[in-house]
């Protein structure tokens, strides 16, 4: 079966209500380890492994904001501890529709420490291309006094519609076989190490901040048939923090030879902001699963 050498094929339809930081980042971290931490690059079980993940947010407060990310991962690659792959992502926004498309490549290393602990070490270096259209946006000098008239010029000073820069992306991560039953995987990133700039009106200091993120998985087999997932993402950009506590669970249809069949779900929290919930389905190294935001925060539809 061609599946035999596929790790798992990913597809997350994700409703997602708010979405804070500068970077492209889904709420189901785990799912896509390319935008979370180059050193995730390879970490799995097989020979290659293809995620796809489109998320459509804010549809119910203005322009709805759509999102597209996809990867590609070879892991042993020489028959060495070294992975490597590609994250794309293609997101458009609001009513100016900016556009912003990634491509970065990645690759990793896996360093052993004993029969139940590895180091890996991963880095990105891609770019990344950004363009907005003006010609959507009402601006405060096209008002003339009693109404909105287009015909008016905008009166501002933009330098350019587009920019292309470098993302240089690192991180670390540390996998344990804690036990039989347990493993646990964490790491550390930082994107945007170089604060590329940002600015439509030439203005050199407006930079993108880095990002750091700290994370952990764990894998726990509670029973035969039941697998508990908790995890956790800090993650800091600019003024921006966001936490994320999530416990998922597993539970096993069938185990037989290369037949593998379960379900899975579970809820998380992102703090002061939403609850979401995911659902899925797993058929040997195939898994789809869907995931909804619940909003809490004070961002309520305009009226």
């Amino acid at each position: 079966m061609i599946f035999r050498s596929l790790t798992y094929i990913i597809l997350i339809f994700s409703l997602t209500i708010k979405f804070h930081c500068q970077d492209i980042h889904f709420s189901q971290f785990n799912l896509s380890p390319l935008n979370l931490n180059p050193s995730l690059t390879g970490s799995y079980n097989g020979d290659y492994r293809l995620t796809g993940s489109h998320r459509n947010q804010w549809s119910s407060v203005t322009t709805p904001y759509a999102t597209f990310a996809f990867s590609f991962e070879k892991n042993k690659l020489l028959k060495k501890p070294l992975s490597i792959g590609f994250q794309i992502n293609q997101d458009r926004a609001g009513d100016s529709k900016l556009n912003t498309f990634q491509f970065n490549p990645s690759s990793s290393y896996a360093f052993k420490i004993d029969s139940n602990q590895y180091i890996s070490a991963g880095i990105q270096i891609g770019f990344t291309k950004r363009n907005l259209d003006y010609n959507p946006l009402s601006f405060d000098a096209q008002y003339n006094g009693n109404i909105y008239d287009p015909s008016l010029a905008n009166q501002e000073n933009f330098s350019t519609n587009s920019n292309t820069y470098l993302n240089l992306n690192f991180g670390l991560g540390h996998l344990i076989q804690i036990s039989q039953d347990i493993r646990l995987i964490s790491g550390i990133s930082i994107y945007n190490l170089n604060s590329s700039k940002q600015s439509y009106f030439n203005d050199a200091s407006v930079r993108l901040d880095p990002r750091i993120s700290i994370h952990s998985n764990c894998e726990w087999l509670f029973s035969q048939n039941l697998i508990f997932n908790p995890s956790f993402l800090w993650l800091k950009q600019g003024k921006h923090q966001e936490f994320i506590l999530s416990l998922n669970s597993e539970f096993i249809l069938e185990k037989f030879m290369t037949t593998y069949r379960s379900i899975y779900g579970g809820i998380a929290y992102r703090n002061k902001d939403a609850i979401f919930i995911n659902a899925g389905y797993k058929y040997d190294n195939l898994q789809i699963g869907l995931s909804y935001d619940v909003n809490l925060s004070k961002l309520v539809p305009l009226l």
